[in-house]
Formats: structure tokens, sequence, C-alpha cells
């Protein structure tokens, strides 16, 4: 068995099946990927993926085994060559993050900005999805970082630490009845036509949740991943929007006025999110503190330490994070 043949037929697994598209990633030739994976294959005993004719058609449940370990051992082999280039030069490496739109337009930059100026020989990679591609990503080693609201919990190999909490404002136009409310009720929102974040972003889960315990059934006639787009729907008159209180620039978005909601809907968490296991670099480290300060390189060593999501929430319950 070797190294190669398991980076094969994880890359092949992770290009839907396409050998072709496999080969071209990795620079090399399809019929020596397919030949080394029926190497693999025989020495094993068993199929990794299934076929008809020349083409694979799934992953054998033995492959979806196989694969799990095989990715393990990638990801091990990725932490020493982690391990050696601290070593050998500390300042010098890639850092790969994944996140959504809000994060990344509005909650990073400062924190880019400030981590290239310190580290200019360190290839800063930022990838955008849905929470659960970015949770995703972070799970099978795509990614350093996965950074967003949703989704993470559902991957248990990660270990998700509180970066801080946000609240949502409602967004009309100046002119807007609503904006002439004292207080707004949840009741004065839902006679609105809506616009707001895709389902599974951004802490959607929690608007759904505010509105269904009140028995009322919004109308969210728009939504989007992204809050500037809803912003632009919101000025073409599609709606009210309802978006991350941070994601509204006061100079930018001069024409709208943003209503708050903090008392509506419940705030949300942001967490960082990285692998079980990871070997974090010393500017890795400084990265997470630099996006959330509570987050120092003991805190997050002691993230890594506990055995159970119970270990994890009793060692962040006391702390009180920044809102934003």
């Amino acid at each position: 068995m070797k190294l190669q043949q398991l980076r094969y037929i994880w890359e092949v697994a992770h290009h839907d099946l396409n050998v072709s598209a496999t080969a071209q990633s990795l620079y090399t030739s399809q019929p020596g990927i397919s030949k080394q994976i029926r190497l693999l294959e025989d020495e094993l005993g068993v199929e990794v993926f299934a076929r008809s004719g020349k083409h694979l058609t799934h992953i054998t449940p033995a492959g979806e085994a196989i694969l799990q370990t095989a990715g393990e051992v990638l990801r091990k082999v990725e932490s020493i060559k982690q391990v050696a280039q601290e070593y050998s030069n500390e300042r010098k490496g890639s850092l790969s993050i994944a996140t959504t739109h809000t994060q990344a337009r509005y909650a990073l930059p400062a924190t880019i900005s400030a981590f290239i100026e310190r580290y200019p020989d360190v290839s800063l990679h930022m990838h955008q999805g849905t929470p659960m591609q970015i949770s995703e990503m972070a799970a099978d080693g795509t990614v350093d970082f996965a950074i967003a609201t949703e989704a993470l919990e559902l991957f248990s190999d990660l270990i998700m630490m509180p970066c801080y909490r946000w609240n949502r404002c409602v967004l009309v136009p100046r002119n807007h009845a609503l904006a002439q409310l004292s207080e707004l009720t949840l009741e004065d929102v839902a006679a609105h036509p809506i616009v707001t974040y895709v389902f599974g972003f951004t802490g959607r889960s929690k608007l759904d949740e505010a509105f269904t315990e009140k028995g009322l059934e919004p109308k969210v006639v728009f939504t989007a991943a992204d809050a500037d787009v809803i912003k632009t729907y919101v000025r073409l008159g599609l709606g009210i929007g309802i978006i991350a209180g941070m994601a509204h620039d006061e100079e930018i978005d001069s024409d709208l006025v943003a209503l708050d909601a903090s008392h509506l809907f419940a705030s949300s968490v942001t967490r960082i999110g990285c692998r079980r296991g990871t070997f974090l670099r010393g500017y890795m480290y400084e990265f997470i503190e630099d996006f959330a300060p509570h987050l120092t390189r003991d805190v997050v060593q002691e993230a890594f330490s506990c055995h159970s999501k119970s270990e994890l929430e009793e060692l962040f319950s006391t702390v009180d994070l920044p809102v934003y």
C-alpha cells in the first residue's frame, strides 16, 4: 500500500468519481490513477469503487470505510509536514479559511489585513460557501479553519470555539412606515414582505424560531446568501430586509435605516472551527486570537484537549463574548 494510492482514491472520491478531472487536478495521467486504484483494490481484496464498464458509479460500503481511514492518514501526513515547516520556517506557509459572505465582507477584513502585514510570506486563501459547505471543507481538510454561525455543530470532528455574539437589524428605506415607530414588534415585521438570508445561512434559524413561537407566518418573498444583495432588493422596494447588524454600513447605506431587532430575535454566535487533531502553526494561533482575543493559544490548546461537546461547552460557559 502506497501513500500515493490513498491520495488517489481520496481525490477521486472528492471529484465526483471523475478520474479524468482528478488526473487534471493532480497533473498526472488518467490511466496511471486507474492502475494505482486497481493495484490497491487487488492488495486489499475489496473494491473501493463500483464500476459500470470503465466508469466508476459509486463508492462501495467497504470503500466508504477505507476512504474515512485514508482521509485520517492523509491529514496526519499533512500535520507532519506542518510540524516540519513550523520548525524550519515559522513565518512561511499557507492558511486557508472557509466562511460566509457576511463574515468575509464585514467581520474579517481588519483581521486579514493585520495578518497579511505581519506575515507577508504566508499565502492566505479564502473560500466562501454555505455553512454546510464550510463545515464540510473544514471536516475533510480542504481548509484549515471554518468561520460560520450555522452547521458547524453537525460535524463531530470539528473543534468549535465561540468568537462573538451578533444581533439582527430590520432594514428599511428612510420613508418607510416602520422607520416611524418608537419600538418595533414582531407583528409589525410580519405584516410586511421580507427579504432575508437563505435558510441555513447566518443564523436564519433564529429568525424562523422567533416567528414560530409567536404563531406568525412571515411572508419571505426573496432570500439570498449575500447581505449586499438583500440591501439591493430592499432599495428596489421588494420588501423589508432582515440582516446581521454588522452588515449595515452607516455611510454606504445612508439611504436605508437599520432598526434594532435584538429584542425580537435571539442573538447568534459565530464560531471558528477546525479539525480535531490538526497541528496549528504559530501564525494560526495568532490569526485565531486576532479574530477573537479571548481565544488565546492556551485556551485553544485546552479546547483541543476536550473529549466531548459538553466539555467544550463547559470550557466556554463563563466567557463573556463580545456582541456586535
